[in-house]
């Protein structure tokens, strides 16, 4: 029997390396070598003379190498109806928007889709997330449109199958056609989990319950969505204290705040994430510690939706994990989340910490390993270190708008957005130059925009 095939190597050297593992280590100029889907190594100068199997090497001189980016919470399908609703809070812009909302299908979800990754994946997102909770009847398959987008692109994903049954006639926000029975949304989230969740360390596609938010959800549907994430071994996600409004909804509903009506629903766990955690007290971050509950910052769609500022300076010193989201482009136009490391940063030194809220490092954290650990894929990716999965960019910061810093994670961070020269995921080169090696974005250009005046002509007719 002939031996097995070796396994390609991509040399990537003379750049400056910023791991973000657990010791932080830094190299002015290094070398990462992948092998196969995986880092083999990382280190400081150039890479062994020696090394066999070599396909390519590349100079990054002029470059700095992270971990790929890591986007926690986002809603595809509103890449087709950005720029609406422009100066609403969270629950008006809800409100305007359900209606739209409610008449989307399979076509215009794909389409949504590919705009929405595209525009992560061109600035250095390699592992994404779409939390996709609208399902209108007769809509076709709407999971299976998001996920093939996400094979297509080539990007690491997580869909939230989301979910609502809590209605206008039931004291929710949604219209009643927008919502699915408590029943339905849990048989096709256990449908969705089987047919597409993978469990393996290289997993490209997993799968988490994620019903959509205490106003728009019973709470048979979180207890139940508990117990099934929990019986299937999967990750559950929600949204949670984002506004001063969901506050009151929920003391006035269940006589209790949004943390402790989670924690008596089975919510808070390693096993889960939520986005936003804007308005938290003590109480509320001292229980999201002690249960390891993940957080989803959104700086740019809290600031859009004048929601506030989430206490980030202060969950990561009580040890919760906490990662970086987009969110909808409904609520976050630009959809990229390179532009999110600068916001999280600027936005909490708006806050009681000031200037020592957060430094450019933590914030790089945040998009890298944060949001590896807020997904469940901190021993796989979200940092350079061998064996982990080669998910990286190599960011080009010897331009104008970026040589005259001299530290290159503060140029990163504190600069304009930094050119992508290189993104791998999983071993594969998906981005040059700043543009997709997978996909056409000029044709997604077209299919978003066509797809973006049908909805709303659809949305006129009611």
């Amino acid at each position: 029997m002939a031996p097995p095939a070796a396994a390609q190597r991509t040399v990537i050297e003379n750049c400056a390396i910023a791991t973000v593992d657990a010791q932080d280590t830094e190299y002015a100029s290094g070398h990462v070598v992948i092998e196969g889907n995986r880092i083999e190594s990382v280190g400081l100068g150039r890479a062994p003379d020696s090394l066999t199997d070599v396909v390519r090497r590349i100079d990054a001189s002029g470059h700095l190498v992270t971990p790929g980016l890591i986007n926690t919470h986002h809603h595809f399908y509103q890449w087709i109806t950005r720029g609406l609703a422009t100066d609403h809070n969270l629950f008006n812009w809800l409100v305007a928007l359900y209606p739209t909302w409610a008449r989307i299908d399979e076509e215009m979800v794909y389409a949504a889709a590919q705009g929405s990754l595209a525009m992560m994946a061109r600035g250095g997102v390699t592992t994404a997330m779409d939390h996709h909770y609208v399902f209108p009847q007769g809509s076709g398959d709407l999971s299976g449109a998001i996920i093939r987008a996400a094979s297509e692109m080539g990007v690491r994903f997580t869909l939230a199958r989301g979910s609502m049954d809590r209605s206008v006639k039931d004291g929710g926000l949604p219209p009643d056609f927008a919502v699915e029975t408590t029943e339905g949304a849990l048989a096709a989230t256990e449908e969705t989990v089987r047919k597409h969740h993978d469990a393996s360390f290289d997993a490209m596609t997993q799968i988490a319950v994620a019903p959509c938010s205490p106003f728009s959800v019973s709470t048979e549907l979180l207890r139940q969505g508990a117990e099934l994430a929990r019986r299937l071994g999967v990750r559950m996600h929600t949204h949670g204290s984002e506004t001063v409004e969901e506050e009151k909804f929920c003391h006035e509903l269940f006589g209790m705040g949004p943390t402790d009506y989670f924690e008596s629903t089975g919510w808070l766990g390693e096993d889960v994430w939520m986005a936003h955690c804007v308005h938290m007290n003590d109480s509320d971050i001292a229980a999201f510690a002690r249960t390891r509950t993940g957080v989803a910052h959104c700086p740019s769609s809290n600031a859009r939706l004048a929601a506030g500022i989430a206490r980030v300076p202060d969950m990561l010193k009580a040890g919760v994990p906490v990662g970086l989201g987009v969110d909808g482009t409904a609520s976050n136009e630009s959809g990229e989340l390179h532009t999110e490391l600068r916001n999280a940063l600027l936005i909490n030194r708006l806050g009681a910490h000031r200037e020592a809220a957060l430094t450019a490092r933590q914030a790089l954290r945040l998009g890298t390993y944060g949001g590896a650990q807020v997904l469940g894929r901190a021993e796989q990716t979200g940092s350079l270190e061998a064996g982990k999965l080669a998910d990286l960019v190599l960011w080009k910061l010897d331009t104008l708008a970026h040589a005259s810093i001299a530290d290159p994670i503060t140029a990163l961070v504190f600069g304009a957005a930094a050119p992508v020269t290189a993104s791998f995921v999983n071993g594969r080169q998906i981005v040059e130059n700043g543009r997709l090696l997978t996909a056409d974005e000029d044709a997604i250009a077209r299919s978003t925009r066509d797809e973006a005046q049908r909805l709303a002509r659809t949305a006129s007719r009611g």
